[in-house]
C-alpha cells in the first residue's frame, strides 16, 4: 500500500474533500465509510466512489488498525434521474382526472 504524503491530497474529488478533513473525521469517531459518507458526502459524486473508495479505505486502515480487507464497503443506492416539473405537472393532472371521473360514476 503506498501512503497518501500530504495532508492537503485530494482524496475524493467529487466532494473535494482532502486527507486532513477525513483524517479529522476518522478521529471524531466515523470509523466506516457509510459513516464518512453521511458526514462529507464522500463516494457520492459523479463517480460514485470509484476513485477515492480505495483511499478512504487505505485511510481508515491506516488510522483505526482494521485490516483493509474487513473494512465494510458502503451501501449504495439506485442513481436518481432528474424529472421536470412538467412531468410532475403531467401526473397530477392525470391523477386529478381520474379522481372526477370516479366521483361521477353512479
Amino acid at each position: 500500500m503506498q501512503e497518501i504524503p500530504h495532508d492537503d491530497t485530494i482524496i475524493c474529488r467529487c466532494s473535494d474533500i482532502t486527507r486532513a478533513e477525513l483524517r479529522a473525521w476518522v478521529e471524531r469517531g466515523m470509523t466506516s465509510i457509510d459513516e464518512l459518507k453521511r458526514m462529507t458526502r464522500v463516494t457520492m459524486g459523479p463517480c460514485q466512489g470509484r476513485t477515492c473508495r480505495q483511499l478512504i479505505m487505505q485511510e481508515l486502515a491506516a488510522m483505526t488498525g482494521q485490516p483493509i480487507d474487513t473494512i465494510v464497503l458502503p451501501t449504495y443506492r439506485q442513481p436518481l434521474k432528474g424529472i421536470t416539473l412538467g412531468a410532475v405537472a403531467e401526473l397530477y393532472l392525470e391523477d386529478e382526472a381520474s379522481e372526477e371521473k370516479e366521483e361521477e360514476r353512479p
